[in-house]
């Protein structure tokens, strides 16, 4: 196991049953208290492809989006659940491992051509990941890769993905 990934794994607490019972929630927030392992997490998702865009699931995508898009010179790109974006917008439903949802992106955020890298915390079963590539696909975007900080591989998220190139810093 690499040095990156033990930092990782050191700094992320499980919590069962939440947001309900049957889920085990993987709690990042020891990790982006800790500014060492933030940095490196940063550092070890910014640089993966060139792009011009860096886009942010809601919401502890965002957490994670924000500083690799500044890392990678490149735009930030919020996508955000229903209801949440002021402009004109897209809008993706999917079902996830406890629920279904519905997330939108400004119909404007990308220019036709734009290499775009989707950044989130956790792959699981790839709901979220798929409807946020079909949403940068509708705008014009061109997804590039998708990059999180740690993937659930008993789900088997990244078979619903399309063969998207998946890179994950930690995968359990």
């Amino acid at each position: 196991m690499s040095e990156l990934s033990t930092m990782i794994l050191d700094r992320i607490r499980d919590v069962p049953d939440y947001p309900q019972p049957g889920v085990m929630f993987k709690d990042i927030t020891p990790l982006l208290g800790d500014p060492v392992a933030m940095a490196a997490v940063v550092d070890g998702l910014a640089g993966l492809y060139e792009v011009d865009k860096i886009v942010g699931i809601e919401a502890r995508g965002f957490i994670l989006a924000a500083p690799v898009a500044y890392r990678a010179a490149a735009g930030f790109v919020p996508v955000r659940k229903k209801g949440k974006l002021p402009a004109a917008t897209l809008e993706e439903s999917y079902d996830l491992e406890y629920g279904s949802a519905t997330i939108e992106v400004h119909r404007d955020a990308f220019t036709p051509g734009d290499r775009v890298l989707i950044v989130d915390d956790v792959l699981a079963t790839g709901g979220t990941a798929q409807a946020a590539v079909e949403l940068v696909r509708r705008a014009g975007g061109t997804v590039v890769g998708i990059a999180v900080l740690m993937e659930l591989a008993f789900l088997q998220g990244r078979e619903r993905l399309d063969g998207i190139p998946v890179h994950s810093l930690v995968i359990v």
